[in-house]
C-alpha cells in the first residue's frame, strides 16, 4: 500500500489524547471558499466518534484578520472543542502567532492545521498540516492584487519548507504544487475533497432579500466573488452574444460579493442594451443561494482557474444543470454531469447557453446527472481522510528539508 492509499483509508479510533489546533479564522459572517471549507470540515471532524480534541482559532496569523468574527463554531460534540485565544487587533495576533515561543503559547498541541494561506513559522514540536487551495495567484498577475499575491505566496512557500503534511483540495492543486515545489516529498501531499456546504445541514431555501424584479423571467446563475479570475466579463460577453443570436429572454443573475480589480464592471454591464436583464444580488445567505440554485435554468461557472470550484458542486447538489469551464480542477468536480466550455471562448459559452435553453430534455437529464455527481462528495468521508492525515503526520518524523 503506497502513501496515498494509506492516507485514503478511513482511520479507526484516533490516538488517545491527540490535540489538534484548527484554524477557523475565515469562517465569519462574510465567508467564501476557504471559510466554507474550514467550517464544514471541523463540523464533520467532530462527528467522528474518536478521541481527538480540538482547539479552534478564530484568528490565525496576521495575513488575514477579521475584526468582527461571528464564526460558525460548530455546536456538535462541544466537549471535544474549545475556543483558542482571541486577539482584539491584528498587531496582537501578530505578537502571538509570528514570534518565537509559539509551541509554548499553544500549550502542547500535537497538530496545528492552517486553513487561511498563512503558515506558522515558529513551531518546534507540533506537527504542521497545511491546506492548499490553489496557486492561482501565481498563474496570472492580473487576477489579484500584489499584496494578496505576496501574502499567499509567502504562506505557501513557508508550507513547502515546513509543513509536515499538505492537504490539497483537488488533484489539480496537488499537481500544480508539486510542479512548483519539486523538492517537497510527494507522499506528504494528500487530496481531501470538499463537499457541498449544504450537505451537513441543508437550510430551508428562501428567495433573496435583494429584489430580483424578474417578473417571472427565468434566469442563468453565476455564483462567486466578482474578480478577474472568475471570468464574469467573458460571461457577460457570451450572454450578449446569446441574446444577439436570438436566445429567448432569460436573465443573468450574479450572486456574490465585490472582490478586487473589477472596478467599473457594473458600469460596463449597464452600457449594454440587455442590461435590464442582468442582476447583481451581492453576498447572499446560504438559504438564499439555495433558492437561486434550485430555480435557475443553468448554473454557469466559467472561471479561468480553480482549486476546486464549490459553486459547481453546490449547484449540482440542488439539481442545477451545469455549464462550466474545462480547466484546472473543474472536470474533477463536474465529472460527466457538466457541459464543458473553454473559458476563453465567448462563442462556445454562448452556444452552451443557447443549447441548454433549447433542449428541455437535456436540461432534465443534466439535472439528474448533477444530483448523482454531487453524491460522490461527502464531508464524512473527507473528514475521515483528513483524520488519517493527522494520524500519519504524528507517526512520521518531522519534515526535514536540506
Amino acid at each position: 500500500m503506497d502513501a496515498r492509499e494509506r492516507l485514503a483509508t478511513p482511520p479507526g479510533p484516533g490516538p488517545v489524547g491527540m490535540n489538534v489546533g484548527f484554524d477557523i479564522s475565515q469562517t465569519g459572517r462574510g465567508k467564501a471558499g476557504c471559510g466554507y471549507f474550514a467550517a464544514a470540515m471541523i463540523d464533520a471532524l467532530l462527528r467522528i466518534p474518536d478521541a481527538r480534541r480540538y482547539t479552534l482559532f478564530t484568528d490565525f496569523g496576521d495575513f488575514y484578520f477579521d475584526p468582527d468574527v461571528r464564526c460558525s463554531i460548530p455546536r456538535v460534540a462541544a466537549a471535544r472543542a474549545v475556543a483558542g485565544p482571541r486577539h482584539p487587533t491584528r498587531a496582537a495576533a501578530h505578537e502571538f502567532w509570528c514570534t518565537p515561543g509559539l509551541d509554548r503559547r499553544l500549550c502542547g498541541l500535537d497538530v496545528v492545521h492552517a486553513n487561511n494561506f498563512w503558515c506558522p513559522d515558529h513551531l518546534a514540536s507540533a506537527r504542521l498540516v497545511y491546506t492548499l487551495y490553489d496557486l492561482g495567484f501565481l498563474a496570472d498577475p492580473d487576477w489579484t492584487t500584489e499584496a494578496n499575491r505576496a501574502g499567499c505566496f509567502a504562506g505557501v512557500f513557508r508550507a513547502a519548507q515546513r509543513a509536515d503534511a499538505i492537504v490539497a483540495i483537488s488533484e489539480a492543486s496537488r499537481t500544480h504544487f508539486l510542479a512548483t515545489f519539486p523538492h517537497y516529498p510527494a507522499e506528504r501531499v494528500s487530496v481531501v475533497y470538499p463537499a457541498s456546504r449544504y450537505a451537513l445541514a441543508p437550510p430551508d431555501v428562501v428567495a433573496p432579500r435583494v429584489a430580483l424584479d424578474l417578473g417571472g423571467v427565468p434566469f442563468f446563475l453565476c455564483v462567486g466573488t466578482l474578480e478577474p479570475r472568475k471570468n464574469q466579463r467573458a460571461l457577460v460577453a457570451a450572454y450578449a452574444e446569446y441574446r444577439a443570436r436570438g436566445g429567448p429572454r432569460i436573465a443573468l443573475v450574479f450572486a456574490g460579493g465585490d472582490g478586487w480589480l473589477m472596478e467599473g464592471f457594473a458600469d460596463e454591464v449597464a452600457a449594454h442594451p440587455f442590461a435590464p436583464d442582468v442582476r447583481f444580488t451581492g453576498y447572499v445567505s446560504d438559504a438564499e443561494l439555495g433558492w437561486l440554485y434550485t430555480h435557475c435554468i443553468a448554473n454557469v461557472y466559467v472561471s479561468r482557474f480553480e482549486g476546486f470550484g464549490l459553486p459547481v458542486l453546490e449547484g449540482m447538489a440542488y439539481g442545477a444543470p451545469t455549464i462550466c469551464a474545462n480547466n484546472t480542477s473543474l472536470p474533477e468536480v463536474g465529472g460527466d454531469a457538466a457541459w464543458y466550455v473553454d473559458a476563453g471562448d465567448v462563442a462556445a459559452i454562448a452556444a452552451a447557453l443557447l443549447g441548454v435553453v433549447a433542449d428541455p430534455q437535456r436540461r432534465a437529464a443534466m439535472s439528474a446527472q448533477s444530483r448523482a455527481r454531487a453524491a460522490h462528495f461527502d464531508w464524512g468521508a473527507s473528514a475521515s481522510a483528513l483524520a488519517a492525515v493527522y494520524d500519519d503526520a504524528v507517526r512520521r518524523p518531522p519534515l526535514a528539508l536540506a
